[in-house]
């Protein structure tokens, strides 16, 4: 009898830690592709709320009302990704100026385009010559906070590159992407409000890796130049409305 009554005790206690492990809340989850290559798009999940992220904490890289001194009318996006600032040109000597994150060394492009389309929260699907330098990719990500694109995107031109945003707020004020320019989701938001289809986007050279260079190979040379408010100027580049690509998407 005891042990009859033995194996019904241990019964109910298997079905009440099964249920028990069953109807647990699931955690929110981040993980990374490729964690080898600090380049990779991180891909999470969050149950965020809507909540927004945390400001930068390099105030210079908050959104915020600048000089501008240039001669490009109101309504143009002028990107210096050597300092990681995007301005768009508001009128009366004024930009606004967005900290973003921007490609890294072998991957900086610079020249003139505009924008041919506009997203939200749009699905991803990485670029071929992408997916071959990193296969472990997946081949498309629906729209929503856990993709690399973030909460919007503006295509540019008939190229492979966007202005969109991020899941990944710490990679404002770096250069890590593929070629593309990111923003904080709210920056992002706030940019995709102020601008059109047909926007003309300025990409001035990025003289950053240059600058390590030279850092690196004569020891009187000045370190890289750090991060200041700068007046964006046009490049000989720019101006001739050529397309100078230094890496592929």
């Amino acid at each position: 009898m005891s042990a009859k009554i033995s194996q019904r005790l241990y019964g109910a206690m298997l079905f009440v830690g099964v249920v028990t492990v069953a109807t647990a809340p699931a955690n929110a989850q981040s993980f990374r592709y490729g964690q080898n290559d600090p380049s990779a798009p991180v891909y999470q999940y969050s149950d965020t709320n809507d909540q927004a992220a945390p400001a930068p904490s390099n105030p210079e890289l908050q959104r915020q009302v600048v000089p501008y001194a240039g001669n490009e009318p109101a309504g143009t996006i002028i990107i210096d990704p050597a300092h990681t600032f995007l301005y768009l040109t508001v009128g009366g000597g004024k930009a606004m100026r967005y900290g973003i994150g921007v490609g890294r060394e072998g991957f900086e492009w610079s020249g003139v385009e505009r924008i041919t389309r506009k997203a939200e929260w749009p699905d991803w699907t990485p670029p071929p010559a992408m997916v071959a330098r990193q296969p472990y990719l997946p081949r498309w990500i629906g729209g929503g906070p856990g993709n690399p694109l973030g909460a919007r995107a503006m295509y540019l031109g008939h190229t492979d590159y966007r202005i969109h945003g991020t899941n990944d707020p710490s990679s404002i004020g770096k250069h890590m992407s593929s070629g593309c320019i990111r923003l904080r989701n709210e920056d992002v938001e706030d940019l995709y409000s102020r601008v059109g289809v047909g926007t003309k986007v300025i990409v001035l050279p990025d003289t950053h890796s240059r600058q390590i260079a030279a850092a690196q190979t004569d020891v009187s040379a000045p370190a890289a130049s750090t991060r200041r408010a700068v007046t964006p100027m046009m490049s000989q580049t720019a101006s001739n409305g050529t397309n100078t690509l230094g890496g592929v998407y």
